[in-house]
């Protein structure tokens, strides 16, 4: 009898747990959606509806009034040239940043040195160090190399300030990886560098995907470096979107405020739909053990 009601018992806890995450899906997702829809409305049913309702004749007017013909405070022309702003800042930042903390992951769990440990402790500070401490500095720093006001200013604060992050995860993946993997390579002739390229580098793809997604989200959602350190051509995404959304105009649009929103969130959106698997499995596999 006992096994005959088991069996009951299993598939209602397993419906009531999955009705609770389907609860939890639901209500995070219900911002997401509002912003679709209200995107896809015009301005008569979104002053008429309500927030919930389906658009009754879907339009990408506000998108595309969003994207190259809404008035962005001071500029006018949409986030296109703010888009392009990202991407000119986001891929050599990712790339840049994501290959030195291998190098530097690589020298400190492989090839340690005295003080070694010491160095490593004083580049985690910069893990939990708050940003505004380096606006100064970086600013005059920036200045001296003339650099102010542009996009590879800003590249160059996204790949200062991501450094801790890389160098912690890559540092914490390397250290479970077999020493004797290098102490062969070593006694087979193979050098710092060599070892570095053909034996480590090639190991490390869920660690290297968990950091370029990392650094991406973290550098394409910055607003504070971005609204500090960029020029009139150089604002990024997020500058843009903040303008558009603080705009003075007679009628409020909010379909193309909630456009404007997807348009900035769909590339980030993008990556953890088609790499998120190897995120999780990039985590697991010991990006934040140690």
């Amino acid at each position: 009898m006992n096994t005959a009601v088991a069996p009951n018992r299993l598939d209602w806890q397993r419906l009531a747990l999955w009705s609770v995450l389907l609860l939890f899906a639901v209500f995070f997702l219900l911002p997401m959606y509002v912003m679709l829809t209200t995107s896809l409305k015009d301005m008569a049913q979104v002053r008429e509806g309500n927030l919930l309702s389906l658009p009754t004749a879907p339009t990408f007017d506000a998108w595309s009034k969003a994207w190259s013909h809404a008035c962005t405070g001071i500029d006018c022309g949409g986030l296109k040239p703010f888009f392009m702003n990202s991407v000119l800042m986001v891929i050599p930042a990712v790339l840049i940043s994501t290959l030195l903390g291998a190098i530097n992951g690589y020298v400190l769990s492989k090839w340690r040195f005295r003080g070694s440990e010491l160095m490593f402790a004083l580049m985690l500070f910069g893990v939990f160090m708050p940003m505004q401490v380096v606006l100064l500095p970086m600013s005059q720093i920036l200045g001296w190399m003339g650099i102010a006001s542009s996009v590879w200013g800003l590249v160059l604060v996204h790949v200062v300030a991501g450094l801790p992050s890389t160098t912690l995860f890559f540092r914490n993946y390397y250290v479970g990886l077999p020493d004797e993997l290098v102490k062969a390579a070593m006694l087979d002739g193979a050098g710092f560098w060599r070892i570095f390229w053909r034996i480590v580098l090639p190991l490390s793809t869920p660690i290297t995907v968990v950091t370029l997604i990392w650094q991406f989200t973290n550098i394409w959602n910055d607003f504070l470096y971005g609204i500090v350190f960029s020029g009139a051509g150089s604002k990024p995404i997020t500058v843009g979107l903040n303008n558009l959304a603080n705009t003075t105009s007679s009628v409020k649009e909010y379909n193309v405020d909630m456009a404007a929103a997807m348009i900035a969130g769909l590339p980030t959106l993008f990556v953890y739909i088609v790499a998120g698997k190897y995120f999780v499995r990039g985590l697991t596999a010991g990006a934040v053990k140690g």
